[in-house]
């Protein structure tokens, strides 16, 4: 039965009543006209009101899901699903289910996902809040296209068409609105074929308010976005704090309490030496998120992980920790020497301090990097098929 149907017309739906026959009377009427080999499927995820009966008149197939969300919903519905090709689109009457041939043919062409694109085929007034029309939508698709580089200007269009087994594979797992950021993104760092057809909003047609969120589920769009590019959100900010912080401490450890020339105070050394900490830790946590994403999606390894698996081994991270704990642990005993040399009574602070803040820096620094990529190599143990893959 799988390989006769080509196409599913998906709709995540909780308590549509209002809205739901006219979609799927239109879907309906689209594979009729067509003679496209179909099915149209609502994905309920939990409706009190007539949705289901409705859906189940009209010889809709109802797939009913458990747990909550839109996410959840619409990743129910794929799996359940029997066509070579999905349509997923919202069950308001905003899209128009009757006119989705330029998706077909651009699947039937190779594409692996088809992306509806609103400012493109036009967005009716009052169809979508100025917010997000002119903040929202745009500033999160721009970030998605800076970071991910998916050819399309849209990131959120509910409408789109996909390869089903293509997107079975990316393992999709968001439950929220964020499911939309999460196909795109996946579908662009897992090298899948992508474009666009221009697509047309209209205002739905419930009385009640829909159940986006402008403000939490944009954040929770943008999060997942910034959590899925870890080179930007740590290993870049990482370094920066490291550059500054170690070229700072350097700077007033050669020409006392003084950053590059100019006074400063004893404790500014203190300061960037725990700058150069977080720096460093940033770096790593940027490595390592960067390759629990590439153990996930192969496609998506780069260059700049490719570098970091290549030097941050076991036994590298072994041998660094070691150079800087014993590094560390003679300043010790230098600054320890001078106290000695002042027969253990009290000190000049302006120069203990020089070999004592790069001490604990060093012994912090070293313990760190040990313990770090001691992490790497359990997560490369745990996950041995994936790692020879990369």
């Amino acid at each position: 039965m799988n390989e006769k149907i080509e196409l599913t017309i998906l709709m995540p739906c909780l308590n549509e009543a209002e809205t739901l026959q006219i979609c799927i009377q239109k879907a309906q009427l689209f594979l009729e006209q067509n003679k496209v080999k179909g099915e149209v499927c609502i994905a309920d995820n939990g409706s009190t009101d007539n949705s289901i009966k409705i859906a189940e008149k009209l010889g809709a197939r109802v797939i009913h899901i458990e747990k909550k969300g839109y996410g959840s919903a619409l990743i129910g519905g794929i799996k359940k699903s029997q066509g070579t090709y999905v349509i997923m689109g919202d069950a308001d009457d905003s899209y128009d289910f009757s006119n989705l041939m330029p998706f077909l043919e651009k699947l039937r062409e190779g594409n692996q996902l088809v992306m509806g694109n609103r400012f493109k085929g036009g967005v009716s007034p009052g169809a979508m809040p100025w917010l997000h029309k002119y903040i929202g939508n745009p500033v999160l698709s721009f970030i998605g296209r800076l970071f991910f580089h998916p050819p399309c200007g849209d990131f959120h269009c509910g409408l789109r068409g996909f390869d089903r087994q293509s997107i079975l594979d990316l393992n999709l797992v968001t439950s929220g609105m964020e499911f939309a950021s999460e196909m795109v993104v996946k579908a662009s760092l897992d090298g899948l074929k992508i474009t666009e057809v221009p697509t047309t909003l209209v205002p739905d047609g419930r009385s009640r308010p829909p159940h986006l969120r402008s403000w939490r589920d944009g954040w929770r769009h943008l999060r997942f976005m910034a959590l899925y590019k870890p080179l930007h959100l740590f290993f870049f900010p990482g370094l920066l704090m490291l550059l500054i912080g170690g070229l700072t401490s350097l700077s007033m450890i050669i020409t006392p309490y003084k950053i590059f020339g100019y006074p400063a105070g004893q404790q500014r050394l203190l300061y960037m030496s725990a700058l150069f900490i977080v720096g460093l830790q940033f770096i790593e946590f940027g490595g390592f998120a960067r390759y629990l994403i590439a153990l996930k999606l192969p496609a998506s390894k780069n260059k700049w992980l490719d570098l970091f698996l290549k030097y941050y081994t076991l036994e590298t991270g072994l041998l660094a920790g070691v150079g800087f704990i014993i590094t560390g642990t003679l300043l010790f005993f230098i600054a320890f020497g001078y106290w000695g040399t002042q027969h253990f009574g009290g000190l000049d602070n302006t120069l203990t301090m020089r070999w004592v803040v790069p001490s604990v820096t060093f012994l912090i620094v070293g313990v760190q990097i040990i313990g770090n990529s001691l992490f790497l190599s359990c997560m490369q143990m745990l996950f041995p098929e994936e790692s020879n893959k990369q």
